[in-house]
């Protein structure tokens, strides 16, 4: 298969012109973005992003989980497409590149292409994936798990956000509920470029991230029920205080972590407290525990122990708890050919790189179940994300935008 020259490079003023329009969407109020998923932002985000790829000549499919995706025909319209692509849903406090850089990256691709007068004989598709942050509507990576097979769409579509809106209902409101069958398309290959979410790269002064793997993940929604009391006339020996028991598990979660290094990771993050009151005891918390570590072994044990010990907590407290699986998959191995053709195109670009696990779930790690897939990853500023601080330097996003390009290019094949 031909590799593209050491020569060819994408645009990378374009690149980040692409990237700023695109925050301007949906803004956040300290410099970054709030463009959650299945909001109006998130249709606006999608209709500029259609219009970027009618301009590039893509013809654009939208499936039945409102996954977009945008197709520049190969000279073999019968060989399986390459795939490139992330997510452009953000956070609440989200940052401009999480997710942003993949999809537009990948868009990047296809107007090199144009650009150059490139052929390929595979197809390209580039791809934004509904609701991959999971915050408004958990699980995360919802609709890469239903092309993958993970999730049932009709499950998928009765997922409420906190006001009880359903999945289903707000992707049709928006207008991006697409006829096509989830999970329909074949692929010859999936690539996703995506910042590292983590410190390693800049700490290293190092280029490139080549995934290898990625961290398996259990999400792990805990319900603790006490009752709500007055907080300065009920004794303390007296009192049911759900808060209390969210702060010893808590305590446990770090310890569990701590005692499964190295790479395993944990904390509680969403947190809803009843009736969060200034001058009432809290009588119900309910919050999700994140736990990670890219052993299956561990992960598995670490939520056994959760499991065991956190009623033990409650039970002492005099509270109730209900613990359910929110989300979940399993510590991912990347394809070996994909990894490859990722780690010769930095070394082919010049660019430093080294192998590299992937801290955070992507859609990357559900499509490796159906697909070839690998990553590419660029530093970020201390290793920031789902923050508004998250930044990026627009060398970092050209060099792995260019080892995307590389990758890609070489996997559907040149035509001469």
């Amino acid at each position: 298969m031909n590799a593209p020259g050491e020569n060819l490079r994408i645009d990378g003023a374009r690149l980040w012109d692409s990237i700023m329009e695109m925050a301007k969407i949906g803004p956040g109020v300290a410099g970054g973005n709030n463009r959650q998923t299945l909001t109006d932002a998130d249709g606006e985000g999608r209709r500029l992003f259609k219009a970027w790829c009618d301009a590039a000549g893509l013809e654009t499919g939208v499936d039945a989980m409102g996954t977009m995706f945008a197709r520049r025909e190969g000279a073999d319209p019968e060989a399986l497409p390459v795939y490139v692509g992330s997510h452009l849903d953000t956070q609440p406090t989200g940052g401009k590149y999480d997710g942003v850089l993949g999809v537009l990256g990948g868009l990047e691709v296809i107007r090199s292409l144009n650009d150059l007068g490139i052929r390929t004989r595979h197809p390209i598709v580039v791809t934004n994936w509904t609701n991959e942050e999971g915050t408004r509507f958990a699980p995360a990576m919802l609709a890469s798990g239903v092309f993958a097979g993970v999730h049932e769409l009709d499950w998928a579509y009765g997922r409420e956000d906190a006001k009880g809106l359903k999945f289903g209902d707000e992707l049709a409101r928006i207008g991006w509920k697409g006829a096509e069958e989830v999970g329909a398309r074949r692929m010859h290959a999936f690539f996703e470029l995506h910042i590292e979410q983590g410190p390693i790269l800049e700490a290293e002064g190092v280029d490139i991230g080549v995934v290898t793997h990625g961290q398996g993940l259990w999400w792990l929604q805990v319900t603790l029920t006490g009752k709500e009391s007055h907080t300065g006339s009920t004794p303390m020996a007296m009192r049911r205080n759900a808060g209390l028991g969210m702060a010893r598990v808590t305590e446990l979660v770090h310890a569990i972590a701590m005692e499964n290094q190295p790479d395993a990771v944990g904390a509680i993050g969403h947190v809803d407290v009843y009736p969060n009151s200034r001058n009432v005891i809290p009588g119900r918390v309910v919050f999700t525990v994140d736990i990670r570590s890219p052993d299956r072994a561990k992960l598995d044990g670490m939520k056994a122990r959760l499991e065991a010990e956190a009623p033990a907590i409650a039970a002492g407290l005099g509270l109730g708890i209900e613990i359910e699986v929110a989300g979940h998959f399993d510590p991912v191995t990347f394809d070996p050919g994909c990894v490859a053709a990722v780690r010769a195109a930095a070394e082919r670009l010049g660019y430093s790189h080294r192998d590299i696990v992937s801290g955070a779930g992507h859609d990357a790690c559900w499509i490796n179940r159906v697909a070839p897939t690998s990553m590419v990853m660029c530093p970020c500023v201390d290793g920031l994300s789902h923050n508004e601080a998250e930044e990026i330097s627009p060398e970092w996003a050209e060099k792995g935008a260019n080892v995307l390009f590389h990758a890609v290019v070489e996997t559907a094949g040149i035509v001469a």
